[in-house]
């Protein structure tokens, strides 16, 4: 039985979704106006295993991930680079795309913008004034009046009179209280604009998602994921002007990511210690990276560093040699064995995914051992292990492709011709060219491995 931790409980929550067979899951996804940095990849990662699991588990998911193409990031990046906004965001919405493509992450059922929900955002803000949970101030925005939301805090697990206004808490003069946030933003100058009944203006970035979500979803959904940085005020906001309309639970189960850390701090562009994704994915594949992400509980800090991926690619390379010399036939695995029941049980317990990777190399150990003496054993464990795997997106390429690295064709052949040289100089008993040429390819990181079935190489750890 599948147990989630629940911000909103502070526990772990038996998962019983709205509907038996169904999950209705949102995850709150990137403002585009710059690349992805490895933080953000992280939480992506940990909701696409997620979603897998889940699937894995027999259930159809629905899945949304939304894109935020307004904000005031997006319009200040346009000002700075002369440019439209929705130049901006076009660049950047295909760059995260592109991103989670190269890696590998499954695609969301849904991708809504929030511009392209403007009149639901709109209609929501509608329903709030009516409902007295929201003002027009005198500059013309319109804000929410927290205390008008009795439960607000629930989620942080704070209370309202021990809240402050923090960094990302705007304070302004015209609202009643330091806490009230902006659902609508009366527009400035040459800024990007909507019409609304309260005038020209675009949407604050909390009544996005909760607009968003509602209409794709219903107004009561299963999970909503984000990263912990999201919890208050973003996750708290959305409960509040959601809540406050429908008068029913907005989201069953609440979803945090830990942060990905560089010497201890948070990964962030605000605090400028960050790599992009698509920096990091040069040098390193992208099944690398998501065994470091998995490596470490969702939840958890993660702390970054070049030696803990140079770990996570040897960790790999182990699984891939259990794999090594055994064809990849579509076998279909039976799950009635203690390794697929452990690795059950551990992804039951809130999608315990270090437990779950260690219960693979178990089982990539027991093939090495069986190899020799039951092959048909070996081979029926092989794809087992691949399909597991699977579920974590690991074992998704072919073995010597990933054992020998991003090479491109050239550097193959090169590789290659030197091994044959090395071969023939060997088959002449020429020991010092063949020692020669083995030590050339040692300094280049190239590992040669000698069998009965000729030469093979692969990348050193």
């Amino acid at each position: 039985m599948l147990h989630v931790y629940n911000s909103l409980t502070r526990q772990k929550d038996l998962f019983k979704p709205h509907n038996k067979n169904k999950v209705s899951m949102y995850v709150c996804g990137p403002t585009v106006y710059d690349f992805i940095h490895m933080g953000n990849a992280r939480s992506f990662t940990a909701f696409d295993t997620i979603v897998r699991y889940l699937k894995f588990s027999g259930y159809e998911v629905n899945y949304v991930r939304n894109i935020t193409d307004i904000d005031d990031k997006i319009i200040k990046r346009a000002l700075v680079n002369n440019e439209s906004f929705s130049v901006v965001t076009e660049r950047f919405t295909q760059a995260f795309r592109d991103d989670m493509k190269a890696l590998g992450l499954l695609s969301p059922t849904h991708e809504p913008r929030a511009t392209e929900f403007v009149s639901e955002i709109v209609a929501l803000i509608e329903q709030l004034i009516a409902a007295k949970k929201a003002y027009i101030a005198e500059n013309g925005d319109v804000y929410y009046e927290v205390r008008q939301f009795e439960s607000y805090g629930c989620l942080s697990h704070r209370n309202i009179d021990e809240l402050e206004s923090g960094a990302r808490v705007e304070v302004s003069e015209v609202k009643r209280d330091p806490l009230d946030f902006v659902l609508w933003k009366m527009a400035k100058p040459d800024e990007p604009s909507w019409d609304s009944p309260w005038g020209k203006g675009r949407p604050g970035w909390h009544i996005e998602c909760s607009a968003m979500s509602m209409k794709l979803l219903g107004e009561s959904f299963d999970l909503h994921g984000g990263g912990r940085d999201l919890i208050f005020p973003h996750h708290e906001n959305e409960i509040a002007q959601s809540e406050g309309v429908t008068q029913q639970p907005f989201v069953k189960y609440w979803l945090h990511a830990g942060y990905l850390q560089m010497d201890q701090e948070k990964m962030s562009k605000s605090l400028g210690n960050f790599f992009t994704l698509r920096d990091v994915l040069k040098n390193h594949s992208a099944e690398v990276l998501r065994f470091f992400f998995l490596s470490s509980h969702y939840r958890s800090p993660l702390s970054y560093s070049e030696e803990a991926l140079v770990r996570s690619r040897q960790s790999l390379e182990r699984l891939y040699n259990a794999c090594r010399d055994f064809p990849h036939d579509n076998i279909k695995p039976s799950l009635e064995n203690d390794f697929a029941k452990r690795f059950i049980v551990a992804m039951d317990d809130d999608f315990n995914t270090p437990i779950a990777c260690s219960v693979l190399f178990d089982l990539a150990h027991y093939i090495q051992k069986t190899r020799e003496t039951n092959s048909e054993e070996a081979l029926q464990s092989v794809a087992l292990l691949r399909h597991l795997a699977g579920v974590l997106g690991f074992l998704q390429q072919d073995v010597e492709q990933f054992l020998q690295g991003q090479v491109v064709s050239d550097e193959a052949e090169r590789i290659e011709a030197l091994i044959a040289a090395r071969d023939a100089a060997r088959a002449n008993k020429d020991w010092a060219l063949a020692d020669r040429i083995r030590n050339q390819l040692i300094e280049e990181n190239i590992v040669l491995e000698d069998g009965e079935g000729g030469t093979r190489w692969k990348r050193g750890g």
